[in-house]
């Protein structure tokens, strides 16, 4: 199980929401329907809600910030991959991107170890263009952000 948060702001172009690229060479070539929210793996004694901020700081780079965060559920990716989601206001340059690595034998079989970003990039998408985006799984996340965010407008 995992743990992210959906960034979100309200910019120009109305609610934007920020999405990551997963690094590495499998997801190099994809675009459409590859993007996701920060996220990272719970481990037994963390709460979910500490995972994700981590995460965030982790995927992002310490530039990134995130105001109170807002439960957004749980949502199941199509390789059964639970995540725990949360959305708050944040802010981030995606110019200003550093993402920590991780390390992978490449090409494989190589018998060379090869270190790749975590994130490669990462953008702020409006509302429908962040459904082409994002991971089928996650999409469903977009629609509960929009519910707490008209909601908070009405009070």
């Amino acid at each position: 199980m995992s743990a992210g948060i959906l960034a979100y702001r309200k910019g120009a172009r109305g609610l934007e929401v920020l999405l990551v690229h997963p690094g590495g060479p499998f997801w190099r070539n994809k675009d459409n329907g590859a993007w996701s929210i920060p996220k990272g793996e719970i481990d037994a004694n963390d709460p979910p809600e500490n995972v994700a901020r981590r995460e965030f700081a982790e995927e992002l780079g310490p530039s990134a910030s995130i105001g109170p965060l807002q439960e957004l559920g749980e949502v199941r990716q199509r390789g059964g991959k639970r995540v725990i989601a949360f959305a708050g206001e944040g802010r981030f340059d995606p110019a200003a991107l550093t993402s920590n690595t991780f390390d992978i034998e490449w090409p494989p079989r190589s018998g060379r170890r090869q270190s790749f970003p975590e994130v490669d990039r990462a953008e702020w998408f409006d509302i429908e263009f962040a459904r082409t985006k994002m991971l089928s799984g996650q999409v469903e996340l977009l629609d509960r952000l929009l519910a707490i965010v008209v909601e908070s407008a009405g009070k």
